[in-house]
């Protein structure tokens, strides 16, 4: 009885420590991160779709229902603001992969080394801390539209002018040197690590706070046309998360342009339409 019990331990505590050790890399903390956060993200809109027993946009849509006068601001408020939130990690975290692994490579670099190093997980909550922000501001703009009937309860707008002016400033904004400065940053995020490397958790979070802040000077145009095709539209979300993604991926400034002209000719044609 004794043998087999201590065999049972050996293995458990061979098999923890494979484990502990396994986490203890950065490059594999960064991918549990990244596919982790993701797929929660994923997970609940899914959830929330399924709540409603019909097909994803119209699902979503019906979640919106608490934008009656008859509901409390704070109930409108918790549904936009939990959809928003999973539509930041279902959609950014991808396109922020890159970045996360970049800092993941020079950890493990410094780990070998026997230097101090912060796990990934402390760089992606700075990083989330700023999209779950702009999550919160985008909830609230939403439900003051919908008050003023300029968006309707799926969180697409309501007529034709206003979802081409977003359309239009979206492909504007694609062409702006704030936009071409931040994509630049979150293109080459090795140099930044390079220069402004820390070794606490402060300053790591500090870290994942200014790549937030790059990334949401690079997407937010790209985010809020979701507001003009439908807040909750999944092919949407599928489809800018993938260009925001390759955006960031690519070189040069064509992908960045192309993109772009498409929403500026298809908010003028949606305009002209409406």
């Amino acid at each position: 009885m004794t043998d087999t019990t201590d065999r049972r331990l050996t293995h458990l505590s061979f098999a923890a420590t494979r484990l502990g050790r396994a986490f203890a890399r950065p490059k594999t903390m960064a991918v549990v991160c990244v596919v982790l956060l993701t797929a929660l993200g994923w997970l609940y809109l899914g959830v929330l779709a399924a709540r409603t027993g019909v097909d994803w946009p119209q699902g979503l849509a019906a979640l919106c229902r608490p934008l009656s006068a008859h509901e409390s601001a704070a109930a409108d408020f918790a549904v936009l603001l939990s959809m928003w939130c999973a539509m930041v990690f279902a959609m950014m975290l991808p396109s922020a992969g890159p970045m996360i692994f970049t800092y993941a490579e020079i950890a493990d670099t410094a780990a070998r080394k026997g230097d101090v190093i912060v796990s990934p997980f402390v760089l992606a909550s700075g990083y989330a801390l700023v999209w779950l922000t702009f999550a919160a501001c985008v909830a609230l703009t939403q439900i003051v539209l919908v008050r003023m009937a300029l968006l309707a309860s799926d969180g697409a707008a309501t007529s034709g002018l206003v979802s081409g002016a977003i359309l239009i400033v979206a492909g504007l904004y694609q062409f702006s040197a704030a936009k071409r400065a931040c994509l630049t940053k979150c293109r080459h995020p090795f140099a930044f690590f390079f220069t402004n490397w820390r070794t606490t958790a402060r300053g790591v979070f500090g870290l994942g706070v200014r790549q937030g802040l790059y990334c949401l000077g690079c997407c937010w145009a790209m985010m809020l046309v979701m507001l003009a095709v439908g807040a909750m539209n999944v092919i949407w979300m599928a489809a800018l998360s993938a260009v925001m993604t390759i955006e960031k991926m690519s070189a040069g400034r064509r992908l960045s342009r192309a993109v772009g002209m498409v929403l500026i000719i298809a908010g003028v044609a949606v305009a002209e339409l409406g």
